[in-house]
């Protein structure tokens, strides 16, 4: 039969094909998978892309309620993967909500009465300017720092410097290429994030925490002059406060309190997003408070008991012990 000592198979008998590298077509086609797959689905959370989505400095989409658990202290956060699985997963690039940049897509409301799209149950992006769906089929591109999104083929021929929809100027620097595939882009997006961080800002333009303030060395007296008017301005502004504090105190005390923003989070909607994850914590938290004061559950692995033969052990450990019987 074989391989009983009457014959010895060779190598050439037992591998009948060698290994290949894949094919152009082959490695297209695991693109155009992966593509699909990002532009569908939340990395950190393994959900369906919804809004509101953030974009990183490398081009990546996420959901930004799975953005602000990761953000939330804590080793284990529940609705994302783990910590350690995320951290791999953004290699240090969000540090903060200033470090990602909400897009603001066109949605296709003309489509949303097709049968596919209600059978896909997904909302459908498209380029305000060509009328494109963006996709992966779709080379896509956002603004910074208002975050609105463009077919790559309409910013690339209009060679506008200011916003198509919101009219805020940005740099050709600020046109991020959304989950790009080609090795330029990805090292034109490096190149910013270094720049970036020299000059003490983060993805979305904004200061970077901790960063210091770069003083102008050529003029000594401007700069002066400069820190007297600040110094001016800010007492100014304190007897202001102190003048109008009792109006302002009076006009709350008649008002409807509003709910304060936690962490000081002045974007009203993203606000309420971090409280509505924050309150979704404190949920889980008081349902486990509540199964550990469940006696009956807590019976059952409680580890003190009068009796001699179950002391120290709990229900996994307890077995059937026969009774001692007095030998006669």
């Amino acid at each position: 039969m074989g391989n009983d000592g009457g014959s010895i198979p060779t190598r050439r008998e037992l591998v009948r094909e060698a290994a290949r590298n894949p094919s152009t077509a082959q490695l297209k086609e695991t693109q155009r998978e992966l593509q699909e797959h990002l532009w569908a689905t939340c990395p950190l959370s393994h959900k369906q892309l919804l809004r509101p989505i953030v974009s990183d400095c490398a081009g990546n989409m996420y959901n930004k309620d799975a953005i602000l658990r990761f953000l939330l202290p804590g080793d284990e956060v529940e609705g994302i993967s783990s910590k350690a699985d995320c951290e791999e997963m953004l290699a240090g690039r969000v540090k903060g909500l200033r470090d990602v940049v909400e897009l603001k897509f066109e949605i296709d409301t003309e489509g949303e009465g097709h049968p596919s799209a209600k059978l896909d149950k997904r909302e459908s992006w498209l380029c305000p300017v060509t009328a494109k769906q963006l996709g992966p089929n779709v080379k896509s591109v956002y603004l910074v720092p208002c975050g609105h999104v463009f077919s790559d083929e309409a910013v690339r021929q209009l060679q506008e410097d200011k916003c198509l929809q919101c009219n805020e100027p940005y740099a050709e620097d600020n046109i991020i290429p959304i989950l790009p595939t080609k090795v330029e882009d990805k090292q034109k997006l490096i190149a910013r994030s270094q720049r970036l961080a020299e000059q003490g800002l983060t993805h979305s333009l904004k200061k970077a925490p901790g960063s210091k303030k770069r003083k102008n060395k050529g003029n000594g007296d401007s700069t002066a002059a400069s820190e007297t008017r600040a110094s001016n301005g800010e007492a100014l502004s304190k007897t202001t406060i102190t003048k109008d504090t009792p109006s302002a105190t009076s006009r709350s005390n008649t008002s409807t309190p509003t709910p304060s923003a936690p962490n000081g989070i002045k974007n009203a909607a993203t606000a309420m997003l971090t409280a509505r994850v924050l309150e979704e914590e404190n949920e889980k938290k008081k349902r486990r408070k509540l199964i550990g004061a469940n006696d009956n559950i807590s019976s059952l692995f409680k580890k003190d008991s009068k009796d001699a033969q179950y002391r120290n052990s709990d229900f996994m450990t307890r077995g059937f012990s026969l009774p001692a019987t007095s030998k006669k």
